[in-house]
């Protein structure tokens, strides 16, 4: 049963005059409690009765719509909620967790790190951001910081800590737009001589659309020369100087194909190579870096073609585009590029798809000609004269 006790008098129950306690005076006079559905005991006190009774029945109306939350559980603070929620996160990838490591300790924690769960408001996370953009934050990165707040408290919600996300909703910061370069067979090819020892390894890039780390990863027994076909199993990637090996992106293994006439490059490349060698080591045997590989060759070869700026993601872009330009399907394009979906590699690339609803545009218009022609208006009357 609720109650809302007044703790500065007491009622005499032989007069029943009220009369003062030894707390009169003393702190807030009124106190409310009552129970939660677990039989935990809920309090809190207030200076005024109206605002003890307006709180009752807030909390009344939440224990009614399932959504009442132990105020115990939401004076957690966020950052001893972040560790909680940080050390279920074992199942993502080295870099993406050195990224939130990061995000954390330069840009969440000193302004969240030690609020209450239940007292971070819509309004002050709003300032967050326009602070963090203020201060010369790129959009990206802004967003990636917000972004990771409002896992912890969709989190948080889940866990029963939170009736509600209060980060939800803040308006951010667009990103900037960017013209992606799609190189033809000429300039792939260009590039390629220009990096010299590298060159099979742009090549391969540029026409398998596999990701740096995947490539670079990449091991002898995974290449299949009798099927063309290179296995995708493992990346790997560098944090904080270290090379840290794991599942691809979306932990999902795939074959990509390999031309035909890089698999005759592939046969010079590979013979008499041990299985487990990587197929593009670096000079110690080891995973090339892709700093390495930018400041040796790649950086300069851009230059020399023309292509200043252009960077070694971009090949993958190349694959997608020359894939398509070939007549590969969304999901044939889905498939060699290891998207976790056809909705994400038509976010993507689904501009490149241009001549393809082109021709989707005239077989429709031949279909409604041909309709025209016997059943429309024209065919009926014909019938009507014959």
């Amino acid at each position: 049963m609720a109650t809302i006790q007044d703790r500065w008098h007491r009622r005499n129950r032989q007069t029943g005059a009220l009369e003062r306690t030894t707390l009169y005076g003393t702190g807030k006079r009124y106190r409310v409690h009552f129970r939660d559905p677990s039989g935990r005991e809920v309090t809190k006190a207030f200076a005024r009765k109206v605002d003890a009774r307006r709180w009752l029945d807030e909390q009344t109306v939440a224990l009614v719509r399932g959504t009442f939350v132990h105020p115990e559980l939401s004076r957690q603070t966020v950052g001893q909620w972040a560790e909680t929620w940080f050390a279920g996160r074992s199942h993502l990838g080295p870099k993406t967790l050195a990224s939130y490591c990061s995000l954390l300790r330069a840009r969440v924690l000193p302004r969240w790190e030690h609020v209450p769960l239940g007292r971070v408001a819509h309004g002050d996370v709003v300032a967050w951001v326009a602070g963090m953009r203020a201060d010369g934050l790129s959009a990206s990165r802004t967003r990636q910081a917000y972004h990771l707040l409002t896992s912890m408290l969709d989190a948080a919600v889940k866990d029963g800590r939170l009736a509600r996300n209060a980060a939800a909703g803040v308006d951010l910061p667009r990103l900037p737009t960017t013209d992606r370069r799609y190189l033809t067979h000429g300039q792939l090819a260009d590039l390629a001589d220009h990096c010299g020892p590298h060159r099979l390894l742009v090549l391969l890039l540029g026409y398998t659309g596999l990701r740096w780390g995947e490539a670079a990863a990449l091991r002898v027994r995974r290449v299949d020369l009798l099927r063309g076909r290179i296995e995708v199993a493992e990346s790997v990637t560098e944090v904080e100087g270290r090379s840290v090996f794991g599942p691809p992106k979306s932990h999902a293994r795939r074959w990509v194909p390999v031309p035909r006439f890089l698999r005759d490059d592939l046969v010079d490349h590979l013979a008499g190579r041990d299985p487990e060698e990587f197929v593009f080591p670096s000079r110690t045997g080891g995973p090339l870096r892709v700093g390495n590989f930018r400041r040796d060759r790649f950086d300069r070869a851009v230059v020399a073609v023309g292509l200043a700026g252009f960077v070694p993601h971009e090949l993958r872009h190349t694959a997608a585009s020359l894939a398509i330009a070939s007549g590969a399907s969304i999901k044939g394009v889905q498939s060699m590029l290891g998207h976790a979906s056809a909705a994400m590699t038509l976010d993507r690339y689904g501009h490149l798809f241009g001549d393809e609803l082109d021709a989707v545009a005239e077989r429709m218009d031949a279909a409604r000609a041909d309709w025209m022609r016997t059943e429309g208006p024209s065919g009926d009357a014909r019938r009507s004269a014959d």
